[in-house]
Formats: structure tokens, sequence, C-alpha cells
């Protein structure tokens, strides 16, 4: 059974990481306090952000394509696992972290939006590598926040705390944006993979077995997360994961169409529809006019 060392609460990451609870719902912790350990799997109880130095032990695969050298983010959801197993070998933490509880920003905007931070959906291949300036922005956000942490606390002291945070994640936003552009050595080819994998998906008869390809199934092939998968296809083609699977069927569905010897519902079935009608309704607001009619047109 796998042993998965597990944090519920803000307090119980201080004391395994020997820093001081401030907060009961946020902390900027310093790693470097720890005490030597050996790696381990861990679960999360809240958001984590790691700002983690490159042969730090615990997080050290998927560095083969690290752009930069001065260090990397890793976003970890709540209830995620993420480490490594134990190889008997100890390592010292290095850098940063910051966790935050979900109670903290319920009720404000950034609890209502927090969903649209995908990245903390990624797997941890997909970090984000820092230049050294950004690291600097990133370490002024976390000393923002430590300063309101050992600030007396105010009526002031909550909103501060969050809007600090928020504006450390919009920054995030913007390195990723960065990345999907300066690692193009990394990512090249996954629009040209994603339309092969879609043509030889419906060149096999995957359709009828399994169903239209979803999001997750092409990630999957990719070896990407979904939300990475998802976001990386946004920025290159403009277009979501989604939509850009919507259009190729489309498109394959009109060369299957102009073959009379198969009726429309044959071509639903084949496409991986369960219904023609949902074929047919799909077709029209994508098209402007139903199969039969773009038939007719041959």
């Amino acid at each position: 059974m796998e042993n998965i060392v597990r944090f519920d609460t803000i307090a119980q990451y201080n004391a395994f990481n020997n820093n001081e609870t401030l907060h009961p719902l946020v902390s900027v912790v310093d790693l470097s306090k720890a005490t030597p350990r050996k790696n381990s799997r861990m679960s999360y109880g809240f958001y984590t952000v790691f700002l983690k130095d490159i042969k730090c032990g615990d997080l050290r695969y998927g560095c083969n394509y690290y752009d930069y050298e001065e260090g990397t983010l890793v976003f970890v959801a709540p209830g995620q696992v993420i480490g490594i197993e134990n190889n008997g070998e100890y390592y010292q933490p290095q850098g940063h972290a910051l966790i935050f509880h979900s109670d903290l920003i319920h009720g404000t905007a950034l609890g209502r939006h927090i969903n649209d931070y995908t990245f903390f959906s990624y797997d941890v291949f997909e970090a984000l590598h820092l230049s050294e300036a950004e690291r600097k922005i990133i370490l002024d956000c976390f000393s923002k926040i430590q300063f309101e942490l050992t600030h007396s606390i105010d009526k002031h002291s909550k909103t501060l705390i969050v809007a600090n945070i928020e504006l450390f994640l919009n920054y995030c936003v913007r390195f990723y944006d960065r990345q999907f552009i300066t690692r193009e050595t990394v990512h090249k080819g996954v629009v040209e993979r994603f339309e092969t994998l879609i043509n030889e998906y419906f060149q096999s008869d995957k359709p009828q077995t399994i169903g239209l390809p979803s999001v997750s199934y092409c990630a999957e092939q990719l070896n990407l997360s979904s939300n990475y998968f998802g976001d990386l296809i946004k920025k290159d083609t403009g277009k979501s994961a989604q939509e850009y699977i919507h259009l190729k069927l489309m498109d394959i569905a009109k060369e299957k169409i102009f073959d009379t010897r198969k009726s429309v519902s044959e071509i639903a079935y084949e496409l991986g529809f369960k219904y023609p009608q949902h074929f047919s309704r799909s077709f029209k607001q994508h098209v402007g006019i139903s199969p039969n009619e773009y038939r007719s047109l041959n």
C-alpha cells in the first residue's frame, strides 16, 4: 500500500518544516528551515505553490526541459498528491512554499475565480520555469504576503493578503503565457500531433467503440495534463481544444456526407455519435444547414 504523508491544516505543514504558524489559513514557508528528510509522497488539503531550486530532491523528475536555471514554480490543488517514492536517500529541502486554505478566499473575488487558474491542475513536468527577473517578482510577492502575516492583524489584513495572492497568481498567468512561447522546442509539434491523432482516430474503429474523442483522451495520448494541453492549444490556435476537435469532426463529416452510399444515420454512428439527431443538430449549428441539405449541394 502506498505510504502518503497527509497535511490537512496550515499548522501541520508549518510544523513539519520547522516554521512558525502566523495565520491559520495562510503561510509563506521557508523550506530551508526543515530538517533533512527522505523522499515521500505528500497530499495537501490546501492550495500549495512551491518555488523550488533545480536540485531539490522531492521534485527533481521532469527537470530535463528546464528553460532557466533560477528556479521553478509547481502548483498543487487541494487533494493532489505530489512527490516521489522513498528511495532511502536524505535531502535538504530548499526554496519556499506559499500555502493557503480555501477558507481564506471564500467570499472573495479570488475565491470566485480560483478555478480560472488552471495551472493548479498541471502535472509536475508542466511546471512554470522562471527567469531571474521573474523569480525576483515572485519573491517580492511572497515578501509582501509575509509582511502582512507578521504585521499586527487589523481589518485590512485579509484583504491585503488575498489581494497579494491574486497578484502573484496573475503574474503566473503572464509568465505561463511567456513559457508557451519560449518553450517552443518542447511544445513543438503539439498541434500537428493533435491533428494527426484526430485524423487517425476517425480512420479507426474507435469512434464506434469509444465514442467522440474527448479533450482528456487527446491530452493523455500526447502525455500532457488536460488543462495544460487545453491552454497550450488555446494559446497556439485561438480555439479551445474542444472547439478544435469539433471543427475537425465537422470537416470529416462534410467529406463523409458526399458518400451517398451511406445514410446520414450511418455516418453519424461512424463518427461516434450515439444518436443521429445529435449529429444533425451539431452539423446544422456549425455549417448552417442540415446534413441532407449539404449533401444535396453535391
